[in-house]
């Protein structure tokens, strides 16, 4: 069983259902014209359109046959978590969403939906997680800015849902958001090519500092498009740390985090293989979006890695995360 552990989904019948919806979510805007759907979060700009591939689920299947993947793990969309809402309409908000993807999902086998949790507030998103893995879900999809743009991961007042995260066991899933704070980026789709790689690096490095991942040690963190700069400057967090032994040890964290396949090159791939072995290794496509790698296979065994490395990053270390039965040999 060959498994795609990234991708995003907007489910058409969420769209449909927020029209009806709209005096629940009054810091959301829905914009309809034609085939172009956008989403507006707390009078900010609305979003890039939801196009097509986002919003069927008969696309993604048709492409995943195309593509020889079994089963496809997807969470949401980042633009539309809604982290810069009030806290207690995100946390419905994000309930909202869960109850699409999971209808979207829950009749088809090929589909595991991760949930979307409300991380404005440590303490409602750890209700919403205990709320989604009891419904079904088999983790969660998180952004690296927890007030949309901006916050750190490593705020106390997310300490909560890390402690219901490490309690539960629960596979979460790291993903930057779109907007990156650096000026600098506005040029060339600097956003995508490198501000998300930068802002998954900055992230992760702060929770490394902090300690996150050994303080709490029962969830398990997988690190989208191959982990960012991360794998190559540990040399540099590690010295950073011999400077400052009342930082926590960034490599113990470092030696607990799962990563994606979203690199695009094979080179880059068995060098991540090199560096943190095939167990926390899993394909991803970044399905629907070009940025991506929509081919994901082809990348896998261009790398020419080990036939167990192979076999464990096309599906068996994510059918143990995911807890997705017989997918433990490809």
């Amino acid at each position: 069983m060959i498994i795609d552990t990234h991708a995003h989904f907007v489910p058409q019948a969420m769209l449909d259902a927020l029209k009806t919806r709209r005096a629940d979510f009054p810091s959301i805007e829905l914009s309809h014209e034609g085939e172009a759907w956008k989403l507006g979060f707390a009078g900010g700009p609305l979003t890039r359109p939801i196009n097509p591939k986002l919003r069927e689920g008969d696309l993604r299947h048709q492409w995943m046959k195309e593509n020889d993947i079994d089963v496809q793990v997807t969470g949401g969309w980042l633009d539309s978590f809604g982290y810069e809402i009030p806290a207690d309409e995100g946390a419905a908000w994000s309930r909202f969403l869960n109850e699409h993807l999971l209808m979207a999902t829950q009749s088809a086998d090929h589909f595991v939906p991760l949930a979307t949790v409300p991380m404005q507030n440590g303490k409602l998103a750890a209700e919403v997680l205990r709320e989604a893995l009891d419904a079904g879900f088999a983790g969660a999809m998180i952004g690296t800015q927890p007030k949309g743009e901006a916050g750190n991961l490593d705020d106390p007042d997310l300490d909560p849902f890390w402690e219901a995260a490490s309690e539960l066991g629960a596979t979460l899933y790291m993903h930057p958001m779109f907007g990156c704070g650096d000026p600098r980026l506005l040029d060339y789709d600097m956003i995508n090519a490198v501000g998300r790689g930068m802002d998954t690096t900055t992230a992760i490095a702060r929770m490394l500092y902090a300690g996150h991942f050994t303080k709490y040690a029962g969830m398990n963190m997988v690190i989208s498009h191959g982990g960012g700069a991360l794998p190559f400057v540990m040399g540099r967090l590690r010295k950073n740390y011999e400077f400052h032994p009342d930082y926590a040890n960034p490599q113990e964290g470092f030696d607990k985090l799962f990563f994606d396949t979203v690199l695009s090159d094979p080179h880059a791939l068995r060098f991540l293989c090199e560096m943190v072995g095939g167990k926390r290794i899993m394909l991803g496509s970044d399905y629907p979006f070009p940025i991506g790698d929509l081919t994901p296979c082809k990348t896998v065994h261009d790398a020419k890695l080990s036939e167990i490395d192979t076999s464990e990053i096309l599906g068996g270390t994510a059918a143990r995360l995911f807890h997705i039965d017989g997918g433990c040999a490809c």
